[in-house]
């Protein structure tokens, strides 16, 4: 069998992390990266692609006459064609809950950097203001407890619950949104979104990327918000209007946003966040703690390995 992987360096750079568990499956041929309208010719006669964002697309099936199987390096699959793969008889296979522990360590970086000010307050050092100061402790910059306060998870599966344990660790009231509520369990509480949003000090997105999601955050919803409530977005970029959420936070309507995820990567230009006083961005790293890639590699493979072996797990088409 032939396996094209097409985008390696999302998931491996510098080989910090080997794709040996993959490659020793099959023939290989693995490219760094390949623009999205290379991907037909570089997948070729292959039996099998491996991708993370690279789009698999109708044309890409029509064009790939051997293409039987679709890897993901990734839980969502967006960037598929599931229905054409599907008509073509391709499996398309992700890795579900791979970054659970990692997605919910960031979501609470991002949080307790808001809270705590860490950031802010190592610049300050680094400016020398302790060195210039006559007691032992300075706190201009204000800072506060979660204990007491509400934060709401929207979306509740495996991140969802793993954040919402997290977050009663440190004493704070627990509510969730979800199409699902009677699946909500303690600590947290069910609740509809305006609910949600009304009481919550803290607003953090955990739902995929779908028609039912997409742009949950805009205007109408923003405006249900504490003016005082902090957004953390570590999902997808798309559940978010984002020149609705810019205006909120240009107009004080949202106090701050911790922002990991974007509708358009990498960041371009034009973002409309870019350049926000309130606004806390990272480069879509929540997944990507070591261990966690690690993870994903041998998720991977192993589903590969199932395929070859006439056994696929992990398929999310017909």
């Amino acid at each position: 069998m032939k396996l094209v992987i097409l985008d390696s360096e999302t998931v491996s750079q510098n080989g910090d992390i080997s794709l040996s568990p993959i490659t020793d499956l099959c023939e290989s041929k693995v490219y760094g990266f390949v623009e999205n309208e290379n991907v037909a010719s570089a997948i070729g006669d292959a039996d099998a692609v491996i991708c993370n964002k690279c789009l698999i697309t109708r044309e890409v099936f029509e064009s790939c006459k051997n293409l039987k199987y679709v890897g993901l390096f990734a839980t969502g699959y967006n960037n598929v064609d599931i229905k054409a793969a599907s008509e073509h008889g391709a499996v398309v296979a992700n890795v579900p809950s791979y970054s659970t522990n990692s997605v919910a360590q960031h979501t609470f970086a991002l949080i307790l950097d808001y809270f705590n000010k860490t950031s802010d307050y190592k610049k300050s050092v680094e400016n020398g203001d302790w060195i210039n100061y006559k007691y032992f402790s300075y706190f201009y910059i204000p800072i506060h407890e979660l204990a007491g306060k509400t934060i709401g998870i929207i979306g509740y599966g495996d991140i969802g619950k793993k954040v919402a344990q997290i977050a009663a660790a440190f004493d704070m009231n627990v509510l969730a949104f979800t199409r699902t509520p009677s699946k909500v369990t303690p600590p947290a509480r069910a609740v509809d979104l305006p609910e949600l949003l009304s009481l919550s000090d803290v607003i953090t997105l955990h739902c995929p990327l779908n028609e039912g999601t997409k742009e949950i955050i805009n205007e109408k919803t923003l405006s249900l918000c504490k003016s005082t409530a902090l957004l953390v977005n570590t999902s997808r970029g798309g559940v978010i209007n984002e020149a609705d959420l810019a205006n909120a936070l240009k107009n004080k309507t949202i106090a701050h946003a911790a922002i990991d995820v974007l509708t358009y990567e990498p960041m371009r230009e034009d973002c409309p966040y870019f350049g926000l006083e309130n606004v806390t961005m990272t480069p879509h790293i929540a997944w990507a703690p070591i261990e966690t890639r690690i993870r994903l590699i041998k998720k991977v493979a192993e589903n590969l390995k199932a395929f070859i072996d006439n056994k696929p797990v992990n398929k999310v088409n017909d």
